[in-house]
């Protein structure tokens, strides 16, 4: 079986956590723990978030020039080597010497005309308190938005068009190597307007589980998993009638409304993979990766279910 997992930012970073080199690394440890008995019987692609990394490159950069601060997309592509890396040594660490892995830097299309550069929503960097926020506001022009009790910085995500290394991805796992691609939704690139179609990058982050569903799609993947810090995707989430969907048809899950920026694109991306192959989605927590595969744990979601059912 040919399995994408998504890896959400707490595999990586949890709200409040340092960012320190130690930190990402304990936790990438987790999340390989999960991955590797994944690994053993199954093709394993594995995407993941950035925006804690990116934010605070973009962050680290603001202190130079205006001309010399490194652009979003430059900076996505730093991240996804520092952050496959890891995620290669602490998995090769479970797992026996000869199963190969490649970290790819896999450049994303998107549309220039994407109504998301006109109203920035992706989170990115580290939360800060109200007043924190409106300094850097004033002093960087950067966008805040409110996430829970803190604020943290926004940039356009624009929705991915096409992953323009798929064919490599494609020849990898055909040859029995687990692939690291797609961190952070990719590195977000348009051709410029003309007809010597030059691609140039763009300053935005594309989100993370629509590339994911993009990517598994174009793999004909039999299954994708959304991994992030919740066991389930809850209705009324919050309240004392919060219940948590096991299995879900595509057209009834997407009656209900979920947080933009938390379930929402997972629960988007989920919906769009079920509709458009007929195979199942999952969203769950890191360490039920295994009981997700089986079917057992998280939200599946899937065409050949009529409708909601519930976790005990």
């Amino acid at each position: 079986m040919r399995v994408v997992v998504a890896l959400g930012g707490n595999a990586l970073l949890k709200r409040g956590e340092a960012m320190t080199v130690e930190v990402q690394r304990a936790n990438i440890r987790t999340a390989a723990m999960a991955l590797a008995p994944i690994a053993k019987e199954h093709q394993l692609v594995v995407s993941h978030g950035n925006g804690p990394q990116v934010g605070l490159l973009a962050l680290q950069g603001a202190a130079y020039k205006p001309e010399e601060a490194y652009p979003l997309d430059v900076l996505g592509a730093e991240t996804e080597g520092m952050i496959g890396y890891m995620i290669e040594q602490e998995m090769g660490n479970l797992l026996p010497f000869e199963v190969p892995f490649a970290t790819l830097l896999t450049m994303v299309e998107v549309d220039g005309g994407d109504a998301a550069f006109h109203n920035p929503t992706k989170f990115v960097g580290p939360v800060y308190d109200k007043p924190e926020a409106d300094r850097i506001n004033a002093e960087k022009g950067w966008t805040f938005k409110q996430d829970g009790a803190k604020w943290r910085r926004v940039v356009p995500s624009p929705i991915p068009k096409r992953i323009f290394e798929i064919r490599p991805i494609r020849w990898l796992l055909e040859h029995g190597t687990i692939v690291i691609c797609a961190g952070g939704g990719g590195i977000p690139t348009m051709y410029k307007p003309g007809a010597d179609r030059t691609l140039v990058g763009v300053e935005a982050v594309i989100d993370k589980d629509l590339c994911s569903e993009l990517l598994a799609r174009d793999l004909d993947a039999d299954l994708l998993i959304m991994a992030t810090d919740a066991e389930a995707v809850f209705v009324g989430w919050g309240t004392p009638e919060a219940k948590a969907i096991h299995r879900a048809n595509p057209a009834k899950i997407a009656e209900h409304k979920f947080p933009t920026g938390s379930m929402g694109p997972k629960v988007d991306a989920a919906c769009q993979f079920a509709e458009a192959t007929g195979r199942t989605a999952a969203i769950g927590a890191l360490a039920d990766i295994p009981d997700i595969v089986r079917g057992k744990k998280g939200t599946l979601v899937s065409k050949k279910f009529s409708g909601l059912t519930w976790h005990a």
